[in-house]
């Protein structure tokens, strides 16, 4: 297979021999890379790699060149390379350009010249931007294959924890591709074994459930040692940075995750307002780099096994699985997030994975290809969804309950779906009714402004509402509000249950009612239900853990 090219554009010959050489020498192994002296000179190389199918995984360019702009370049340019990574080389005057080109063009990164010395300032930001584009563009899906129907929710789910475990595969509709019919045929497989999953070498799975996929495929779904400093229940923001914080410290850190780590902000399809990501970048992404950062510090990561209890044993506090093993620890942060809350409306409950989704990952949105699709929430996930399916969608309808989209959503997401030709957005609409036969093909919706009522055809509903804390596991020692969201600090101490603290010493700010247990992020009674805010709290929890641990 031909290596991915990077191509280097600059009209300074000795600027563009200079860059040329340091990629060279740094990825020329797994990549070819190839120079033009100008704006011209580039389109020309990509229209010809465009008609021999050569891959672009990145294109650098000067932006001040004479005959064309490096971001007039890489905006001709994306017809020729839609997927490549862009990266502009600017002066310190340019930094407005580089902002402009962001918004317009989607701009990947600018990178100030001089990029001396390449080893600190222009390789991070290439490896960055290469890895990206990698975990994009797999060099095949390997040799796991699954094959299913669309319109079930079995599949649904296997895909999709495939897909938000990062583990490549190949799809086959058992409705539309021979080869899934004659591999259904060959396993003797009925239409409740489905979906089959085909492990390499391995026995074929029939309809597994989580734990029993991410065992055939080696993922880590059991504790290795008796005794740790901090177990962290939930894979999300706020538990990913308490296992950054905590195992780079020295404690000895597991993470338990039921499904797959990134929780709710892993399945965005973008994330535009993180501290430090002027482009922003997906929940997947950010996720995947979460994960690495963790474990290189040496944090466990347990996955697909679901925590049913809380058990308090003396100095250590105990997690229970399903199974009815547990895993001890000194000290416990529940970090598990929220769900999205399930919609009422009828016969929705028995078309969900058949059409009604809970939330989207990003990659789903190909699938709605050409289709007319239906979004239901107001919030900044809704608007994220909305965007990402309106790429591929023929029409994406936004249903919000309330009268102004603005009171819940950012202002920049709202700009940008005001401006989305294909998206149309419904104030004070709800869905309460969804029907089809085996799938959804229609829902009813009402007009709460006018009354009216009316059916739509489609295949496609995906819920972003409400917030529901998972939060039973914890039992009736750990305090919770009469929704779930977990009572911590200062708050107990003014709540009706303030006797349920147990010691003389105030709680600490994340902790709860039970000493030694914190809880951060979204499952937190008060929490901001932002993507940086739960990272703070999951670093901050760390600091407390080391307070609480030192009095015992």
């Amino acid at each position: 297979m031909a290596k991915p090219t990077i191509l280097t554009v600059d009209d300074d010959p000795e600027v563009l021999q200079a860059i040329t050489r340091d990629l060279r020498t740094e990825y020329g192994a797994a990549y070819r890379v190839v120079p033009a002296g100008s704006g011209t000179e580039a389109l020309a190389v990509l229209a010809e790699l465009a008609l021999r199918s050569r891959a672009v995984a990145l294109i650098a360019t000067d932006q001040r060149m004479p005959d064309m702009t490096g971001t007039e370049l890489l905006e001709q340019g994306r017809v020729h390379a839609p997927d490549a990574k862009l990266l502009l080389l600017t002066a310190y005057a340019d930094t407005d350009v580089a902002i402009t080109a962001i918004n317009d063009i989607g701009l990947d990164y600018y990178l100030l010249k001089p990029w001396d010395p390449p080893a600190e300032r222009l390789f991070p930001v290439v490896d960055d931007l290469l890895g990206d584009w990698q975990r994009s563009h797999p060099e095949d899906t390997g040799d796991l294959r699954v094959v299913g129907h669309r319109w079930s929710e079995r599949s649904h789910d296997i895909k999709t924890f495939l897909t938000r475990n990062h583990v490549p595969y190949r799809w086959l509709d058992v409705d539309r591709d021979d080869e899934a019919v004659r591999l259904q045929t060959l396993a003797d497989a009925q239409i409740d074994d489905l979906p089959l999953v085909l492990v390499p070498d391995g026995e074929v799975l029939r309809s597994p459930s989580a734990l029993a996929l991410a065992s055939a495929l080696g993922l880590r779904t059991r504790a290795e040692q008796p005794l740790y400093d901090l177990c962290i229940v939930g894979g999300g923001p706020a538990g990913l940075a308490a296992a950054v914080y905590a195992a780079s410290e020295g404690l000895r850190t597991v993470v338990v995750e039921r499904e797959a780590p990134g929780g709710q902000a892993g399945q965005s399809a973008s994330i535009e307002n993180y501290l430090g990501f002027p482009k922003g970048l997906s929940g997947a992404d950010l996720t995947h780099r979460a994960v690495a950062q963790a474990a290189r510090f040496g944090a466990e990561m347990v996955l697909a096994r679901d925590v049913v209890a809380f058990d308090a044993r003396g100095p250590v506090r105990a997690v229970r699985f399903a199974d009815g093993s547990d895993l001890e620890a000194r000290a416990l942060l529940a970090a598990t997030g929220v769900s999205y809350r399930r919609l009422d409306a009828s016969g929705a409950e028995e078309l969900s994975g058949r059409g009604v989704y809970y939330g989207a990952t990003a990659s789903e949105a190909i699938q709605c290809q050409g289709d007319e699709v239906y979004v239901v929430g107001a919030a900044n996930s809704a608007g994220q969804a909305a965007l990402n399916l309106a790429r591929y969608a023929k029409r994406v309808v936004l249903l919000v309950r309330g009268s102004a989209l603005e009171d819940t959503m950012s202002l920049y997401l709202v700009a940008r779906i005001q401006a989305a030709p294909t998206i149309e957005v419904r104030l004070r609409s709800e869905v309460i009714g969804a029907r089809g036969d085996g799938h959804l093909e229609a829902v009813t919706l009402i007009d709460h402004a006018s009354g009216a009522i009316e059916e739509a055809s489609t295949s496609w509903l995906f819920v972003f509402i409400g917030a529901s804390p998972r939060t039973d596991w914890l039992g009736p020692d750990v305090v919770r509000d009469d929704r779930g969201f977990v009572v911590t600090g200062h708050d107990l101490l003014g709540s009706s249950d303030a006797a349920a603290w147990p010691l003389a010493r105030a709680p600490f700010a994340l902790e709860t009612s039970v000493p030694g247990v914190f809880a951060a992020g979204d499952v937190r009674l008060d929490s901001m239900k932002r993507v940086a805010s739960a990272v703070g709290e999951g670093a901050m929890s760390v600091y407390l853990v080391h307070r609480y641990l030192a009095t015992m």
